[in-house]
Parts: structure tokens; sequence; C-alpha cells
């Protein structure tokens, strides 16, 4: 999804606020077959208190699962679930489109703690 057209309508900090955005760990990646579009499975450490989370993601152009293992990201964690082919996706990966629409993963840009919520 690419979309460089005008920004959203403004919101107020308080709705800003009700997005929990988390950083995590992922501790494992594999192909996603069943999925309509190549995706990959991700299991997602967010540390204490939120544990472990499953997402499914669509980054299979610049990630291969093997690379992806140990790296930290951030994704919203409190959407509700969503059922994707057999999985049960608990959390949206975040990621920006590159040039050609593809997506390349958000992250801090040094190690932090598990489950830090973005500010």
């Amino acid at each position: 999804m690419t979309d460089n057209a005008d920004p959203s309508p403004l919101i107020g900090f308080d709705d800003f606020l009700k997005v929990d955005v988390r950083v995590g760990r992922i501790t494992r990646a594999e192909p996603f077959p069943e999925a309509r579009k190549p995706a990959y499975r991700l299991w997602i450490d967010f540390g204490p208190g939120l544990g472990e989370r499953r997402s499914s993601a669509r980054i299979t152009r610049h990630y291969a699962p093997d690379g992806l293992v140990g790296r930290q990201v951030l994704a919203v964690v409190n959407f509700p679930p969503r059922q994707i082919g057999p999985m049960r996706s608990e959390v949206l990966v975040l990621g920006v489109p590159d040039a050609a629409g593809e997506v390349v993963l958000v992250g801090p840009g040094h190690e932090v703690p598990l489950g830090g919520r973005l500010y």
C-alpha cells in the first residue's frame, strides 16, 4: 500500500494514545503458503506482560525467514486478532513502502527493552 497523498485528518493526542505500538523481537519466522499473497508467519516476543504474539506479514520481498529471527520490530498490539487462513494474527507489524511499494519493516535504531511503548 503506497499512499503519498495528503496526510490524514488531524487527530487529538488522546486519539494517538489509543494506538498501542510496542517493540518486540522476532523469535521465529516461516513461510505462510496458505496466505493469499506471499507472507511469513511471525512469532514476536514483547517481553513480560505481553509475552509472545503471532502475526502474518507480507514482507517476503526484502526479508528471508532466517534473517528475521532476532530482529526488533514495532507492532500495534491492541487491534483485535484477525483470522488469516488457518492462522490467528494477533498484532500488526509496522512497515513503510519502498519505491516499488514493497514493505520495509520499522524498528528501533538501537537495541531497546522488549515491550517498550512508542511515544
